[in-house]
Formats: C-alpha cells, sequence, structure tokens
C-alpha cells in the first residue's frame, strides 16, 4: 500500500477484502518449504493475493520432469536453481514483494536461520519424513500457524482434496504414517491438513522403475515417495496445483478471518460464517 492508495494490480482483490484487509495481507509473513508441484503453485498464490512478506526454501534444481507440474519449470529454466527461478517470477508478478531465498533442505538443526520467530504462517511441502516431522514440531513450538500437504501422488481428481486437523484425514496414506510418526515423538499439537482421500491409482507396469533410478535421478519435490522408497510416482499439475491453491487459501482466509471494517466484517468473514 502506497499513502492508502491500492496497488492496480490488487485492485480486484481489494474488491472483495477491503483496503484494510489487503493491508494487512500486505504486512503477512509466509515460509514456504518445498517448492515443487504443491509449493510452488502456492508460493505464487500467495502473492498475487497480497501477502507482502515470503520466504521461500528448497535445495534443488529444475529438472525436465518437474515441467508437468511446477510452477516455475520450464523448458528455459532446467538445471537452474527452483528456489531463485521462482523468486524472480514471484517479483515479476509484484515487484515490492518481500522475497527471501533459502536455497538448502531444512533441517532442525538449522531452523533458526529460517526466522519463524518473524512469521506468521508455514506451508509445508517437503517430502522427507524426518525433515516434515521436525518442520510440523518447530513450527509448533515457535507457536507459528501450520498448514501442511499430504500426499498428492497417484491422485487424478482435484474435487478429492479435503482439509482436516492432521488427527481426522481419512484415506491418505501419507498422513497416516505422518500421525503415527508424530505419535511416536510424543507430539500433542495439532494443525491443518491438505490431503486427498481418492485411492491412489494403479502405476502402469510399462515404466513403473523402482531400482533403475539413483538418489540423484529422484524427484524430490512433496507429491514424491514420501515413503522412504527408490521409486518414481506419478503426478499431474490439476491436482498438486489445486492442493497448493487450498493452502494458500488457508493463509489468506485466516487472515483476514478477524478482520473489520467499518465495524462489519469482511465479505470473507461473512462467507466463512454461512459455511
Amino acid at each position: 500500500m502506497n499513502g492508502g492508495m491500492v496497488n492496480p494490480i490488487f485492485q480486484r482483490l481489494a474488491l472483495i477484502t477491503g483496503t484494510e484487509a489487503l493491508e494487512k495481507l500486505n504486512r503477512t509473513n509466509v515460509l514456504v518449504f518445498g517448492l515443487g508441484g504443491v509449493g510452488s503453485w502456492c508460493a505464487e498464490a500467495l502473492v498475487r493475493s497480497g501477502v507482502g512478506k515470503i520466504g521461500i526454501v528448497d535445495f534443488d534444481t529444475v529438472s525436465e520432469s518437474n515441467v508437468n507440474r511446477q510452477v516455475q519449470a520450464t523448458s528455459r529454466t532446467i538445471g537452474l536453481s527452483k528456489a531463485e527461478v521462482l523468486k524472480q517470477r514471484l517479483l515479476e508478478i509484484n515487484p515490492l514483494c518481500e522475497v527471501t531465498v533459502w536455497e538448502k533442505i531444512f533441517t532442525r538443526e538449522d531452523a533458526a536461520v529460517f526466522g519463524f520467530e518473524k512469521a506468521d504462517y508455514v506451508i509445508d511441502a517437503i517430502d522427507s519424513m524426518p525433515n516434515k516431522l521436525d518442520l510440523m514440531e518447530t513450527s509448533y513450538t515457535a507457536g507459528v500457524k501450520l498448514f501442511s500437504s499430504m500426499g498428492m501422488a497417484l491422485k487424478t481428481d482435484p474435487a478429492r482434496i479435503r482439509t482436516a486437523s492432521i488427527w481426522e484425514t481419512r484415506g491418505c496414506p501419507l498422513a497416516r504414517l505422518v500421525r503415527q510418526g508424530l505419535r511416536k515423538r510424543g507430539f500433542d499439537g495439532n494443525f491443518t491438513a491438505v490431503y486427498s482421500d481418492e485411492p491412489q491409482i494403479e502405476r502402469p507396469e510399462e515404466i513403473v522403475r523402482t531400482e533403475e533410478y539413483s538418489e540423484d535421478d529422484r524427484d524430490t519435490d512433496q507429491e514424491n515417495s514420501p515413503y522412504g522408497k527408490k521409486k518414481i510416482n506419478g503426478s499431474i499439475v490439476t491436482v498438486t496445483a489445486t492442493a497448493g491453491m487450498v493452502l494458500a487459501s488457508l493463509v489468506i482466509r485466516d487472515s483476514l478471518v478477524m478482520c473489520n471494517k467499518g465495524g462489519e466484517e469482511c465479505i470473507i468473514q461473512q462467507n466463512i460464517n454461512r459455511q
């Protein structure tokens, strides 16, 4: 915002939120961990929705197999840093957005470098189970609201994507493993999970690979192989991008839920109350 004036790129958004709520979004700081088929779309949706500060975290580079579902992956960006390429895209959308990049894997030992104490929200879109569980615990300990994506591989129907407490998800193998891991750690917190209850499709035998790929050949974004096995799982952008949009929507709606304009609830709050 500039002297109370609405940035022209957010004029249509302001018609829904009002200017005060839009200013609140501009002050909102979100950390997005994992910039694959889910996290990349989430990050873009957040910036297009007025979030003014965003940290994006991913150690990997763009590969050819990313192009079918990751927003920053094109034939021109293959081999480049996922985080740096996405940063440039986000700044092209809103040059005033504060974008911070960490080209590294999240670990509990390095948690302090990411600035959890300054964040309003954390998005979990990473695949490694130990790191995923560490991120959940770190966010909870830091008092930052977490929205976490579960498994989106081997799914084709975006209409089957749901949101629920991690303890109440159904039909998602990854969410079940997450619950088991959290229980073993004695975790007694809670957070919202984005998951799909669609049964996983059968993998075509002619393209199944289990041992022919080295670790360097594996996709490492959220929707691929959270189960610790050497395999490549199929993913489709209509599902992964939808999950990313749902994650972004959770941030936006939560950020605006308490907003008031002239003593009246904002339109988004009114709609939430009707649901």
